[in-house]
C-alpha cells in the first residue's frame, strides 16, 4: 500500500532530482534567482515554475520560433524572463497581472535582467486585458502561456483561440491538481475550471492537444500542450 511514509520518501526524490538536474544541466543563473529571491521577499506566492520548467518553456519558445509571445499570469517575472530570453530581435513579450504590487516586483526582477525593452508587463483583470489587446491589435501570438486562475482557464483559452494563428502553441500550467481533476464531484473552483477547460480542448476541432503530468518540486501537478491547426 502507497502509505504516507512511501509518499514523503518519493517526493523528497521528486525534489532531489529536480534539484541535481537544476544543477547540472539548467545551472544556476544571478538574474533568475534574484527574482525568485525578489519575490520571496516581497511576499510574492511561491508558486512560479520551477528552473527545469522554466527551460522547457524556453526551449518551446525557441523550437516554435516565437517572436510574439503572450503569458496570462506574471506573478514575480520568472516565467516572464525565461520566455523573453528565447525571443529573436524585435520580438515581444506581453505579461498579464492582476496584482499591482506582484506586477511591480515583476517589473523591477524583468528590468533587472536586461529585458524590459521586451517584455511588457500589463496590470488589470487578465479579461480586460485580453479585451484591450485585441482591441489593440496586438497579435497575433505564436506562443500563449497561461499561469493564472484556475477557475477561469475556459475563458482564457477561448481567448487564446482569438488571439492565436494556425500553428500557435498555447501552455497551460496546473492540470493536474495532484490527481484532484478526476473527482468531478470537486468543490473546488479551480478544479472545476480545469474540468471544463479539459472539456473544451476535448471538443475543440480546431486544435490538437495533449496533456503531460510533472512530478519534482512543485509536488504532482501537468501541462497541457495545445496546437492551433
Amino acid at each position: 500500500m502507497f502509505g504516507r511514509r512511501t509518499a514523503c520518501v518519493a517526493e523528497e526524490t521528486w525534489v532531489a532530482v529536480d534539484q541535481y538536474i537544476d544543477d547540472l544541466i539548467v545551472r544556476p543563473d544571478d538574474a533568475l534567482e534574484k527574482a525568485i529571491d525578489e519575490s520571496l521577499s516581497a511576499g510574492l506566492p511561491q508558486i512560479s515554475v520551477t528552473p527545469t520548467q522554466g527551460k522547457l518553456l524556453h526551449l518551446l519558445a525557441r523550437l516554435k520560433g516565437a517572436r510574439r509571445i503572450l503569458e496570462i499570469g506574471t506573478l514575480g517575472g520568472y516565467s516572464a524572463i525565461w520566455l523573453a530570453r528565447a525571443l529573436p530581435p524585435g520580438g515581444r513579450l506581453v505579461t498579464l497581472e492582476i496584482e499591482p504590487e506582484h506586477a511591480k516586483v515583476a517589473g523591477a526582477n524583468i528590468a533587472r535582467a536586461g529585458l524590459a525593452g521586451v517584455v511588457e508587463v500589463r496590470v488589470g483583470r487578465a479579461l480586460n486585458s485580453l479585451t484591450r489587446l485585441e482591441a489593440e491589435g496586438i497579435g497575433p501570438f505564436d506562443l500563449i502561456f497561461i499561469d493564472a486562475d484556475k477557475k477561469s482557464i475556459p475563458e482564457y483559452f477561448a481567448w487564446s483561440l482569438r488571439l492565436g494563428h494556425s500553428g500557435t502553441l498555447i501552455v497551460v500550467d496546473n492540470v493536474v491538481r495532484g490527481g484532484s481533476v478526476l473527482d468531478p464531484l470537486s468543490k473546488d473552483s479551480s478544479v472545476q475550471g480545469v474540468r471544463r477547460f479539459n472539456e473544451l480542448v476535448a471538443a475543440e476541432p480546431r486544435v490538437i492537444a495533449t496533456e503531460i503530468q510533472t512530478v519534482g518540486s512543485k509536488g504532482h501537478d501537468g501541462f497541457a500542450f495545445i496546437l492551433v491547426l
